[in-house]
């Protein structure tokens, strides 16, 4: 997952953030700095659609694996905006948004409709959903999930003697598996309590809602080893790189390239920590019908197991993975033999109590 995707709640702390950050005048100018008119002209006998992402590595695997794809079947020209939350929010609102299709985090789709800025779906138009198999928890009135991204453990492989930690009571364990520690910042993504709470012994079906007190209480223990805060993907794997650390917390995506780079590294998925992203379209969408199109084309499993090929994404669909060759579909986190060592962020409890963790949090590691 890009960074831009991810380094966006540095932004949008909390679940007012959207709506404190709409409210400001000066972000009615933000954006590409193009009209409407001018970000959909060009297309193949006038068939557009505007479809917000991130941009970066993995821009260009959307580039590669759908939109070019689906420009060939359908005519219809993809134009890319890449525009954060805020200045996008307030284009919505204000009725003129430039884009049509909103690829996001679910979770902040789900700050968007409480902002009257997403159009509700049907579900009728979209028949990939139940031909991919999309999961029913990533089916909301508004938004589809289509990926998500893991956190989980990286360790150096010749920090502890030819022994692996297999859990997150082993990151905790510095007398067994020694070194320093990194863990991220909230300026990075959500802070990782459910870690706390695995390595204290809580199931993770039993993690929500969490019990805040005991995390930070674990947390505590382990403060002293903890040499970095992250707040971007790459900082785990240079710290990891140079021996900074012997573990860090990171996104699943980036263990490919430091073993890449040869650099002796691993990853552990026993209590992996997944968040979504997913597909809505803009309240007041210009092209609807064609956004309608992309995200139908989008969320096939064809679609998803392309995208997987071309960017560490971790498909939605189950029936993706049996489109990958089994070197491909085991290198993602997503695929079956893991699913069941991980756990899905609960978006709702997030949404309720981002605000008040993170300031705990941030007065806690100031100490």
């Amino acid at each position: 997952m890009s960074d831009a995707q991810i380094g966006r709640r540095a932004l949008l702390r909390g679940a007012g953030g959207l709506a404190a950050l709409a409210a400001l005048p000066s972000l009615s100018a933000c954006g590409t700095g193009s009209s409407r008119s001018a970000a959909v002209s060009g297309g193949k006998g006038g068939k557009a659609v505007v479809v917000r992402d991130s941009g970066g590595s993995y821009g260009a695997a959307l580039q590669k694996a759908i939109y070019t794809p689906f420009t060939q079947e359908t005519g219809i020209q993809v134009k890319v905006l890449n525009l954060d939350d805020a200045p996008l929010l307030a284009q919505i609102k204000q009725g003129r948004p430039q884009c049509d299709l909103i690829n996001n985090s679910m979770m902040s789709h789900t700050k968007y409709v409480k902002q009257d800025a997403l159009e509700a779906l049907d579900l009728d138009r979209i028949k990939s959903v139940k031909s991919a198999k999309i999961p029913e928890a990533q089916i909301t009135d508004h938004a589809i999930g289509h990926s998500f991204y893991g956190q989980c453990i990286a360790y150096r492989t010749d920090a502890f003697g030819g022994r692996k930690p297999e859990s997150w009571a082993d990151f905790w364990d510095t007398k067994a598996f020694k070194g320093a520690r990194a863990m991220v910042h909230p300026d990075g993504d959500l802070p990782e309590l459910e870690f706390a709470l695995l390595a204290d012994g809580v199931p993770m079906d039993k993690l929500y809602p969490l019990d805040l007190d005991r995390a930070f209480k674990v947390l505590t223990r382990l403060r002293g080893d903890i040499k970095k805060f992250w707040d971007s993907g790459p900082l785990p794997g240079v710290l990891l790189s140079r021996q900074e650390v012997t573990m860090s917390t990171v996104w699943d995506g980036r263990i490919a390239d430091l073993q890449k780079q040869g650099v002796p590294v691993e990853r552990q998925l026993n209590g992996m920590r997944r968040q979504f992203s997913g597909y809505a379209i803009a309240k007041g969408a210009a092209e609807a019908d064609n956004a309608y199109q992309l995200m139908d084309f989008a969320l096939r499993a064809e679609s998803q197991a392309a995208l997987a090929k071309a960017f560490p994404s971790n498909p939605s669909s189950p029936l993706a993975y049996a489109k990958l060759t089994e070197e491909e579909r085991n290198a993602l986190a997503g695929a079956p033999k893991y699913y069941d060592k991980g756990f899905d962020a609960d978006v709702d409890w997030w949404l309720k109590n981002e605000s008040a963790v993170t300031k705990r949090w941030l007065e806690w590691a100031r100490g």
